[in-house]
């Protein structure tokens, strides 16, 4: 794969060559009629919570003490629909009150955290999209603990970068143990499986999929959280039928899920309900293939070691990669860097993530000391989503670059048609260092990119 140095600031980045590996022959396709998702059938229980069942449910304080704010919303909805029109929300003082309407369900979001309206709505989109994602929650959705369960995930979203990414992220692994994992994944070709992914936690580790048919990350994400949240998917092997709404919001599919240790599991999503035995078959198959070639042992070795650490940007990246460009340690400035310059704690880089345009993932750095704790990092959490949403805002943007400067941190955001970048930094940190370490960032990344991400494997026709 022929290499490319990361650009310079102002100047727009090269987009990055994917690395083809060698795709064996596609067997032969399955009909089209068993690959596509059952529809849900028209008579099915619609699921209540705002006019009938008038169930309320609240991530803080007391339902029962809320009864009468609940009420409160639920007639200004009514009203404003009343009117032939859907309230999106309304601003008091500090406070935002953001509505997401889907049929009886009323989903209510009140911050105080300047939050965008778009990240706060797309946050309600992901938490009314869990339940979805599974068909006996969907159908029983008046069922208390079942939604108590799906509040508590949220806590881990407000930490998930995927949320306002829309993107996911992969296990770093060296190219030809990707390669072998997605060999072995070839096996389900014969069994008319529409997506295969092995998966590391909520880190995808090698992902098929039949010809044209693609999985939204946004799917991926309510995917991982579910498997993840029930302890009887790692007991025994499951099968479940799911549904993933950006896919195909009024279909479902049957979900194959099998754990191979404490944190990799694979899931394999097919139309077919009579599909359990040849999953499992094709399972043992898959399993024994990674298993002689140490994929396990290798994703148990990255989880480990194969980890981003801001202390690890090269400091001079002409003299760590041949295949990188003279311009590779240039930015806006094109005055070298020192090496004596430190990129941690004060006036450092605490963290950053770096997201593929092309091909809808992203990579993040580990968190140093100064934000280890987790209140620390839901902040940060909180900041990047405010520079997204100032990145992309309609209104006033898309914007190609952006630098904040508050008592909290220095927030350095670079936007190009291949790639963004979002760092945090030391609120005593310098802008024209800043910038500097930036690019360095960059080109670190895309000399990585054969580890950090999947290329030309997320589509593979049979």
């Amino acid at each position: 794969m022929k290499r490319r140095g990361a650009p310079a600031l102002p100047a727009p980045a090269a987009a990055a060559t994917p690395a083809n590996g060698a795709a064996a022959s596609p067997p032969a396709r399955a009909p089209a009629a068993s690959r596509s998702p059952t529809p849900l059938h028209p008579s099915a229980p619609a699921p209540r919570t705002g006019r009938r069942a008038r169930s309320t449910l609240t991530r803080y304080g007391d339902e029962h003490k809320l009864a009468g704010f609940s009420a409160t919303l639920q007639a200004i909805v009514s009203f404003v629909e009343n009117t032939a029109d859907h309230i999106k929300f309304v601003r008091a003082g500090k406070h935002q009150i953001v509505f997401l309407v889907k049929g009886p369900i009323y989903l209510v979001c009140i911050s105080c955290t300047e939050e965008s309206f778009e990240g706060l709505r797309g946050q309600l989109e992901l938490m009314y999209g869990q339940p979805c994602v599974s068909i006996p929650i969907l159908i029983s959705l008046s069922e208390i603990t079942n939604l108590q369960m799906l509040l508590i995930l949220t806590k881990s979203v407000n930490r998930n970068p995927a949320t306002f990414l829309h993107a996911y992220t992969c296990l770093p692994l060296a190219q030809a143990t990707r390669q072998a994992a997605s060999a072995a994944l070839q096996d389900i070709a014969d069994s008319g499986v529409l997506f295969g992914l092995l998966m590391c936690d909520h880190k995808v580790i090698s992902l098929v999929g039949a010809q044209k048919a693609t999985l939204h990350p946004d799917d991926i994400l309510l995917l991982a959280n579910f498997i993840l949240s029930s302890e009887s998917f790692r007991t025994s092997e499951s099968f479940s039928p799911i549904c993933l709404p950006r896919y195909s919001p009024m279909a479902y599919l049957y979900a194959y899920v099998h754990f191979f240790d404490e944190n990799t599991y694979l899931t394999l999503l097919t139309p077919r309900s009579d599909a359990f035995f040849d999953l499992k078959d094709s399972r043992a198959r898959i399993q024994d293939v990674i298993l002689k070639s140490n994929v396990l042992l290798e994703v148990q070795r990255s989880l480990h070691e194969n980890v981003l650490r801001v202390e690890d940007v090269p400091i001079d990246l002409s003299s760590q990669s041949t295949s990188a460009p003279a311009q590779s340690s240039q930015g806006l400035n094109s005055q070298p860097l020192s090496s004596d310059e430190v990129i941690g704690g004060p006036a450092g880089l605490w963290h950053f993530i770096y997201r593929s345009v092309y091909l809808d993932q992203y990579v993040s750095s580990e968190f140093p000391l100064p934000i280890r704790n987790p209140k620390q990092q839901k902040r940060l959490y909180k900041a990047y989503q405010k520079v997204y949403a100032s990145m992309h805002d309609k209104a006033t943007g898309p914007h190609r670059t952006q630098f904040r400067k508050d008592e909290d941190y220095v927030m350095f955001s670079w936007i190009t048609q291949d790639f963004e970048l979002y760092a945090a930094f030391s609120p005593l940190a310098d802008k024209t260092q800043a910038i500097k370490v930036c690019n360095r960032v960059c080109q670190w990344i895309m000399d990585l990119q054969d580890r950090v991400f999947i290329h030309g494997e997320s589509t593979i026709a049979w």
